[in-house]
């Protein structure tokens, strides 16, 4: 997309496709039991107690910690993310008003400094920024509020392996033990 007199600039949709549907529901267990039951997607695999490095919350540093759950429907990732804390963070606030419906949606980079160039260049302002490990992650508001999320994941070397692993179980799970954790 390129908009009139800016033609050297990308839009947001040309840094990448859409790679996953996040949730941030109401109840967590329930949305995990609706979503292995009702909608056939699953296991869902959970990481608890994340917390990013150097996290900061619209410029400033906050302790926010989550938990968040994967699982692929198809080629489309779904995490249900659940607060653990009250710490400023999109997960509370304004960003959680959207109830049980979408929050964000992600991307892949393979540059997240190109990517937070074209967003700055569109207006779309950086609300989370951290780090997992060797992956770096922003979330940006491209100005529609609660439920427009977009974030911007540049992975590190373990996040193809991961989701690639978490992809399979999804394509070979018979319906049995739909929450599992990882390490």
């Amino acid at each position: 997309m390129v908009l009139a007199g800016d033609a050297d600039e990308k839009g947001l949709s040309e840094l990448g496709e859409v790679m996953q549907l996040a949730f941030v529901p109401e109840d967590f267990d329930a949305a995990v039991k609706h979503w292995t039951e009702v909608m056939g997607v699953g296991p869902f695999h959970l990481m608890e107690g994340i917390h990013l490095d150097g996290m900061k919350y619209r410029g400033e540093p906050t302790e926010a910690a989550f938990d968040l759950a994967l699982a692929y429907w198809g080629d489309i990732q779904i995490e249900l993310i659940r607060p653990r804390d009250d710490h400023p963070s999109i997960y509370r606030g304004e960003y959680a008003e959207v109830g049980d419906g979408l929050h964000h949606v992600c991307i892949l980079v393979d540059d997240i400094e190109e990517a937070r160039r074209v967003c700055d260049a569109r207006g779309a302002e950086v609300v989370i920024e951290g780090a997992l490990g060797d992956s770096r992650v922003i979330y940006v508001d491209p100005g529609r509020g609660p439920g427009s999320l977009v974030e911007i994941l540049q992975q590190g070397d373990d996040g193809p392996g991961l989701f690639a692993m978490i992809k399979q179980a999804c394509e070979d799970w018979d319906g049995t033990e739909p929450l599992r954790k990882l390490g």
